[in-house]
This record gives structure tokens, C-alpha cells and sequence, in this order.
């Protein structure tokens, strides 16, 4: 955000409205902050100017001071605090905490920030989601070094094994947003009481001190214009004065002799061949003859607890992640590139040359495909699965973020009741026809039908043999006259296609209250519009199906985006009709997103004021 430099277009004190409004962001988007935070960091008496960048960034701050925070669109909607803000109340947001100082040197060169070189606690991380602010911090110091958003949520890091990256650094300590405050500042000591800057191929350090005179000064000046990129890796707030709270302190030596070294390519922290991740956590490194057998496990062990023939065929990467994954021991991580195979595809080719599995390689797809499982195989029945409990590291942070937002909390499912055409099937496997089934417990109807009734065609296992019950509850009243009926069906289409006879249904619960409603579940819309005199209105319907009051949703957008807003009844119709002055389509389904949790595809946006 701050690697180049970027002039300032205009320069200006917020008025008495913005200000307030200005706080009012700051509140909702830090729910961390309490009022005494907000007065420390943007004191009532004084003045607040904003500065506007070329690259239409907002930077808010005090009036011959430093700043506090900056908007990336320029809306409100994308606002951080500074580092300074953050050494100021280091609780403001969140906090990654590093596993050293080894870390630390890519953060401050402007690296984004990966799982790899986080310390991940024994109880786990806490609950976030995807865009959201955290800051970054290092080992036995309060003063966080960077700040940035979330790249996934932490259900999403939990699936992936804690790799990628997780914070796209937009600020950090030694960046341009920096240094335009501390060439001001610092020779003037009106800031940094003590700055120590150690080289990092060195033990060497410099150090200057208010008290030092102006020869300290010109030191100082000189190891910052010589060594650019020398930047401390550890801060420390506890000793600072109290109208800056600011200082730095060393590096921690003991810290950073136990962290390996990353290697970073750009923009972000990349690991070396021997990962520091295992060697961080105290494990030894596996050989690939071990990651082979390892790999052959965890294999066995879907095959015999969570891969069905029902699903078959499969796509090797849904195998990879869905089933292979979860079975590796606990802590343990599993990266096929350091197995003799490289590749999930040979991998699975060579179980496929053995006996284990059938695969195909999928044309379109580039991907190997799981076709069938030989269960007769010496592995497979040799093999005994263990019974574990399923992992719960993370849930307890995820479950108890969930309860406090209970009221926005939303679930959206579909589900189906049985028709006249597919009651004999229920029937037959002796299950209620009046229930409503999920997507999956109508398909488990017709194949354990199938399996009673032996319709698995002999010489081909993925084909299923249709008896007249079968075929009437499939496509009686579908087929045209004149036209054969099919006498047998792929199991891939078999559950789709039952599914789609039978009456569709949809249940929507938010907090304690649920609704279940008839038919396929119906979208949001929000369009724009112009009105006379060239003006923009956004229109918002629908929002009752995802139980949503539009009275305060209207007054909620009113505070929000500080415009009017009206509800009308929708004519001939039941419902009504949001209004918000306003070109705000693309806000308003973002909150709809993040507030209401309300999905993406639930939501059609259509902006007629574009040609």
C-alpha cells in the first residue's frame, strides 16, 4: 500500500459532522475500541485532518501530530489504523502473534504475512473472517509491527492445514506511510526517545538518544539514509512517554537463534525445502519413504470410513482434500511434494497399477478421476481403521464468536418431501413419507432401495438396473409417447435424478427462529436506479425470505450510509421494499454479506444507471 511514493492531492480539517461520522466508522469497524480508545487516539479538543493521496487513499490524523488510521477506497468501508494508532492501544485489533523474530524481517520489507510463521496456540486461533483486520506482532512485545486484512476465514485456514497466506500486509513499521512522519519528526525529537536499529547480519547496533546531542542526531541520520533496510524487529511500548507511548527496543537474541530462516519471494513468505514449520513445533522431518506410507494410511482409512461407492466417480483433488487430509494424524501435516510421487495424480495412478483403485484421467478436467474401489484387495482388507474423534481445535473460539452473533447467524438449506411419484420407493424401504429429507438422505432412499432390491448391474458396479418401481419413480410422466423408457442408469445420476422428483422445500433459521417454506428458495435483489433530477436510488427486495425485518434494516442503512431511507409494501405482492438514496449496490450487498450472512449467490444485483 505504502512501498511507492505517493503524493498528496489536498489537505484539509474535518469539519464538526465528519468528525463524528468519522468516529462512528471507527466503532462499528473496531468493536475493541471503547470510547476512552477513540479519545486517546483522535482527542475530542483537537483538530483531525485528512489527507488525500493520489492513489485516492484517506489518511486521518491530529493536526501537527501523526496518523491514526487510513480508508484504502476512500468510502469507509476499508479502514485500518496505523502502526502508531496501534502502539497507542495495541488492543485495538486482533493479533498474529509471530514464531520470531526471523519472521519479522519480511513482514517490515513488505511481505505479506503466511500460516507457516504464525504461532499457532495450543487451543487454537481465534475465530475470523475473510477481509477482516488484524494486526501482527512479535514474541514477548505488545507493539504490533504491521496491519493488514484476513485472506480466509478460519473454518477455510482449519481445511487447508494452517498453509497459505493469511494477511495481506497493507501497513507496516518502515514503510513510506512511516517514514514521511519519522523524517519529520524524529530529528526534531518529537517522537522516538531512543531508536536502536540492529544489522541483521551483524550484532552490531546504533543507537541515538534525545540526550545525546546533535551528534547523535547525525549518527542517527546516517544509519537511516545508509541502511535503509535495516529495520528493528522488535517493539516495545512499555517505557514509552505518556503522550506517545512509543519506543523500540532490540530484537530478542534467544528468540531468534531458535527460528530458521524464511526465505520470501515477492510479496510473500515462501518455505524452504527443510520446512521450519515442523521444525519450529519440535517434529522431525519424515523421509519420503515414510510421507509414502503415511499417504497409503490415511488412504485405507477414508476408503473404509467416509469414501462411499455412492459417490463414485470422483475427482482426485475432492479425494485429496475431503477424505485423504482429515485421516492424518493429529498435527501431523501431509504434503504430497515431499512423497517419492510429487503429484496427487501419480500418486493415485500408482494405487490404481496395484489394484487398490480404479482411476481415469479426465480430459477436460486435467485431473485424475476415482472410478471404483476394489474392497476385495489384500490392502484394503488387511487394513484396520481406527476409530478417532473428530478434531476440534478451532471450534470452541468459532462456536463461541457464532453464540455472541447469534442474531445475525443464518443457515439456508434445502430440503425436499416426497411426491407421488417416488412414495413407493419410500415405501419399500419402509421410511415416512410425510417427513421432510435433506439433499443426501433422499439419495440414501434410493440406494438402499437399490441394495435391496439387487439392481447393481453385475459386470459394471457404477450402473444400476432399473426395475419397473424404480423406473415409474424416475421418469413416469417424463418420457414422451412414443419414446423407450431406459432400463438402467449411472449411480452418479441416480441420486440427482430422484431428487428432482420429488417437492422442493427450504428452511431458513436465524438464531431461534426457523421458517420452512415451500418451493425453491428465492433471491435478493437490489437494483439501481435514476430518479428526476439525474438522482441514484437503490431498491432492496426479498430480504424476508432470510428473515430480515425491513423497518430496521432501513433505519440501520439510514445510520450506515447516511442517507434516507424508506419501506413501501410491494403492490399486488406480499413483502415490501427497501429504498436507500443512493448509488450503494455494492455496499448494500456487502453488508448484507457480512452483517446478515446472507449468501452470494442468494443475492442478484442489476445497476441500471450503466450504459
Amino acid at each position: 500500500m505504502f512501498k511507492k511514493a505517493v503524493e498528496s492531492k489536498s489537505h484539509q480539517r474535518l469539519s464538526g459532522a465528519d468528525r463524528k461520522k468519522l468516529k462512528r466508522t471507527i466503532k462499528d469497524k473496531f468493536p475493541r475500541a471503547s470510547d476512552p480508545d477513540i479519545d486517546v487516539l483522535l482527542p475530542p479538543k483537537a483538530e483531525i485532518t485528512v489527507a488525500k493521496l493520489q492513489n485516492r487513499v484517506l489518511v486521518y490524523g491530529v493536526e501537527g501530530g501523526f496518523p491514526m488510521f487510513f480508508d484504502v477506497d476512500g468510502r469507509g468501508s476499508d479502514i485500518f489504523p496505523t502502526v502508531y494508532a496501534l502502539w497507542k492501544v495495541p488492543e485495538l485489533l486482533p493479533a498474529f502473534m509471530l514464531k520470531g523474530g526471523g519472521v519479522s524481517r519480511y513482514v517490515i520489507g513488505g511481505a505479506d504475512l503466511m500460516f507457516p510463521g504464525i504461532n499457532v496456540p495450543p487451543e487454537g486461533l481465534p475465530s475470523f473472517v475473510a477481509g477482516e483486520p488484524w494486526a501482527v506482532k512479535v514474541p514477548g512485545n505488545p507493539a504490533p509491527i504491521a496491519v493488514g486484512s484476513t485472506t480466509m476465514s478460519s473454518v477455510e485456514a482449519l481445511k487447508a492445514g494452517f498453509r497459505g497466506k493469511a494477511l495481506r500486509i497493507t501497513h507496516y513499521y518502515g514503510d513510506l506511510l512511516w517514514e514521511s512522519v519519522e523524517n519529520r519528526y524524529v530529528p526534531n525529537a518529537g517522537f522516538l526517545e531512543d531508536v536502536v536499529i540492529e544489522d541483521p547480519s551483524t550484532s552490531s547496533s546504533f543507537q541515538t538518544s534525545d540526550s545525546t546531542g546533535g551528534g547523535g542526531e547525525t549518527s542517527n541520520g546516517q544509519q537511516n539514509s545508509s541502511e535503509s533496510n535495516e529495520r528493528v524487529e522488535s517493539l516495545d511500548v512499555n517505557d514509552a512517554p505518556a503522550d506517545s507511548a512509543h519506543a523500540l527496543a532490540p530484537p530478542n537474541d534467544d528468540a531468534n537463534d531458535s527460528t530458521n530462516e524464511l526465505t520470501v519471494g515477492v510479496g510473500e513468505l515462501k518455505l524452504q525445502d527443510v520446512d521450519p514449520v515442523d521444525e519450529l513445533n519440535g517434529q522431525l522431518s519424515l523421509s519420503s519413504a515414510d510421507i509414502d506410507s503415511l499417504l497409503d494410511k490415511c488412504l485405507l482409512q477414508a476408503l473404509h470410513t467416509t469414501v462411499k461407492d455412492k459417490d463414485l466417480p470422483m475427482p482426485g483433488s475432492t479425494l485429496w482434500s475431503n477424505h485423504v487430509l482429515p485421516c492424518r494424524p493429529s498435527g501431523m501435516t501431509l504434503d504430497i511434494k515431499k512423497s517419492s510421487h510429487k503429484k496427487v495424480s501419480k500418486w493415485l495412478q500408482a494405487k490404481s497399477t496395484s489394484g487398490l483403485i480404479s482411476v481415469k484421467e479426465d480430459k477436460y478436467k486435467k485431473e485424475a478421476m476415482l472410478l471404483s474401489i476394489n474392497r476385495n484387495h489384500v490392502d484394503y482388507s488387511s487394513f484396520k481403521p481406527e476409530k478417532r474423534p473428530v478434531q476440534k481445535s478451532d471450534q470452541p473460539s468459532v462456536n463461541a464468536a457464532n453464540e455472541s452473533r447469534s442474531s445475525k447467524t443464518l443457515e439456508v438449506a434445502e430440503i425436499y418431501k416426497p411426491s407421488v411419484h417416488v412414495n413407493p420407493i419410500f415405501s419399500a424401504v419402509e421410511a415416512d413419507t410425510g417427513k421432510l429429507y435433506s439433499a443426501s438422505e433422499a439419495s440414501d432412499i434410493v440406494f438402499k432401495y437399490v441394495e435391496k432390491e439387487n439392481l447393481v448391474k453385475p459386470t459394471n458396479k457404477s450402473i444400476v438396473v432399473l426395475d419397473v418401481v424404480l423406473c415409474d419413480a424416475l421418469f413416469k410422466g417424463v418420457i414422451k409417447k412414443g419414446t423407450t423408457y431406459p432400463t438402467e442408469i449411472h449411480k452418479k445420476d441416480l441420486g440427482s435424478t430422484f431428487i428432482s422428483r420429488m417437492q422442493a422445500h427450504h428452511v431458513v433459521t436465524r438464531g431461534s427462529e426457523q421458517v420452512v417454506r415451500k418451493g425453491a428458495i428465492k433471491t435478493i435483489q437490489i437494483v439501481t436506479e435514476r430518479r428526476q433530477g439525474n438522482k441514484k436510488v437503490t431498491k432492496l427486495t426479498g430480504m424476508e425470505t432470510f428473515l430480515i425485518d425491513a423497518e430496521a434494516l432501513a433505519a440501520e442503512l439510514q445510520k450506515k450510509f447516511a442517507c434516507s431511507t424508506t419501506v413501501a409494501e410491494l403492490p399486488g405482492k406480499k413483502g415490501n421494499e427497501v429504498l436507500v438514496q443512493g448509488g450503494v449496490i455494492d455496499d448494500l450487498a456487502r453488508h448484507l454479506i457480512e452483517q446478515y450472512g446472507v449468501p452470494k449467490r442468494l443475492i442478484e444485483v442489476l445497476d441500471k444507471t450503466k450504459k
